[in-house]
């Protein structure tokens, strides 16, 4: 009977020398419901409300700066993954293995207000959080080379500005519910807040267990075997030879320095610095996600017509304009330009955004090698975890230095009746960050520059191609042809499988 069941489970894992159209296409609708659950889950328990709920058991910076950071840092188990997934040479099994333990490590985490004092609690919620990203590090691993071979080439842009279109909106539409539901069970029960983010960690759970069952359905293409046998150390070191790919990891891993230095502490930045409710950060968040949307399909459209460097050589200086703004926000305290300053940086943030998170995880993917992708892209994440890792660490730590010092820029203007002076710039405390952030950005774009993919394009002729796209969108918004256009998948498919089975 065990061998019976054995066999069974070895049937419903195995990977196939090849994939028909049919079964890539299948795969692909798999991995688009995958990513809606996902999305759905990392909506409710992370970013916003992880950070809101870790500040209700009364964490300080730098423990904010370490919840931002262990992820990113766990991905570094990577490198160990590869050996695993060598070994089994089942990267199905291992990633949906690896990725049930993983969504299991929230149960402890829903239990903390129930159970746990609060310092107690975000001990709970630190190891927590560490065991769960762990976990998810392994699952990555074999994920990303399971879809180098899974996703034709030529439709990389095209699918994953589409999965991210629907997961952005997934996104949206709950980030907003959440965020709302929040305040009000603050209103109504003030005294009990912390319970309020223990169910909508619950339901996130629910989601995450949800994709796994996408996930396990999704067909796996058998593994190409890499010539020779050097053993794991030398497959780690064959990204680093390959020059080119050794620029790609530098803008990457210089990059995401830059950027986690300060987006883990924009949340902490409005709560506390400018006081607004969780629901307007939420309102904020989601008019970026909007962006997104609204950009997503013709990023894509530009990333696979020229190349995804040409997307990163106009998106990621957008990204860092915004990142620049945010030292404006307050000068020191809220004015009458805040509020339109902050709307501004979410428009130029989901626009941006939509452009490098599609590309820089394409490059990679692109630029891997044919039966190398698992050393590759472990090599990639491995310099994008340490930078990551140890930057909102870092961003943590410093806080309170620079929390004692300012910079102000004033002009003053004399004549012989009155004196004005104009507050032109004070940075202090969070502003540092920005502006550290913003010169470390400019830094990783020029490092961009030295990077060779093929298929690139002068900046003006995407900015051109991009405007076209959006139009086109925008378009297809208004009519409800236009609308239907939009959501025809994947949900359409299910109209096609019945039109199937009655031939």
């Amino acid at each position: 009977m065990s061998i019976t069941r054995g066999r069974r489970r070895r049937t419903i894992f195995e990977a196939k020398e090849s994939l028909t159209a049919e079964e890539v296409d299948h795969g692909l609708r798999l991995v688009i419901r995958d990513g809606l659950s996902t999305q759905a889950m990392v909506t409710l328990t992370g970013g916003i409300f992880l950070v809101a709920f870790a500040l209700q058991l009364g964490a300080s910076n730098t423990v904010i700066g370490l919840l931002a950071a262990i992820p990113p840092l766990a991905e570094l188990l990577q490198i160990p993954s590869i050996y695993i997934i060598d070994r089994i040479k089942n990267r199905r099994l291992v990633v949906v293995m690896a990725s049930f333990a993983a969504r299991l490590c929230w149960i402890p985490i829903i239990l903390i207000p129930f159970f746990l004092s609060p310092g107690q609690g975000i001990i709970a919620l630190i190891a927590s959080i560490t065991l769960y990203a762990s976990f998810s590090a392994v699952s990555h691993c074999g994920w990303n080379s399971w879809m180098r071979d899974l996703i034709p080439q030529d439709r990389l842009g095209e699918f994953f500005s589409r999965r991210l279109t629907f997961s952005t909106g997934i996104a949206l539409v709950i980030s907003l519910v959440a965020g709302f539901f929040i305040d009000s069970w603050e209103i109504t029960f003030p005294d009990l807040a912390a319970y309020g983010y223990s169910i909508l960690f619950l339901l996130g759970l629910i989601a995450g267990l949800i994709g796994i069952t996408f996930l396990a359905r999704t067909p796996e293409p058998r593994m190409a075997l890499e010539d020779g046998k050097d053993g794991l150390l030398a497959a780690i070191k064959k990204p680093f030879a390959d020059l080119n790919f050794k620029n790609l990891i530098i803008f990457l891993g210089s990059w995401n320095f830059a950027v986690n230095l300060a987006a883990p502490f924009f949340t902490v930045y409005m709560l506390q610095r400018i006081g607004l409710d969780i629901s307007i950060v939420v309102a904020l968040s989601v008019l970026s996600q909007v962006m997104n949307i609204i950009f997503y399909r013709s990023w894509g459209r530009v990333s696979d017509r020229y190349s995804n460097k040409s997307v990163l050589a106009v998106s990621g200086p957008l990204f860092m304009l915004a990142i620049f703004a945010w030292m404006f926000v307050t000068l020191p305290n809220v004015y009458i330009l805040t509020y339109p300053l902050l709307v501004l940086i979410h428009i130029l943030m989901g626009i941006s955004l939509a452009g490098v998170s599609l590309a820089s995880g394409n490059i990679s993917l692109k630029m891997a090698p044919q039966g190398q992708a698992t050393s590759y892209l472990a090599a990639s994440t491995f310099a994008n975890s340490v930078a990551a890792g140890v930057a909102p660490i870092l961003g943590g730590l410093f806080v309170d230095f620079f929390a004692e010092r300012e910079l102000i820029w004033t002009l003053i203007w004399k004549d012989p009746v009155q004196e004005l002076v104009f507050v032109t710039l004070d940075i202090q405390q969070w502003e540092f960050f920005f502006l550290f952030a913003f010169i470390l950005g400019l830094y990783s774009l020029h490092r961009l520059a030295v990077v060779q993919e093929e298929g690139e394009a002068k900046e003006q002729e995407v900015v051109d191609e991009l405007i076209a796209g959006v139009r086109r969108d925008m378009r297809n918004f208004s009519p409800a042809g236009g609308l239907r256009d939009f959501v025809k998948f994947p949900f359409s498919s299910a109209g096609n499988r019945r039109e199937k089975k009655k031939r």
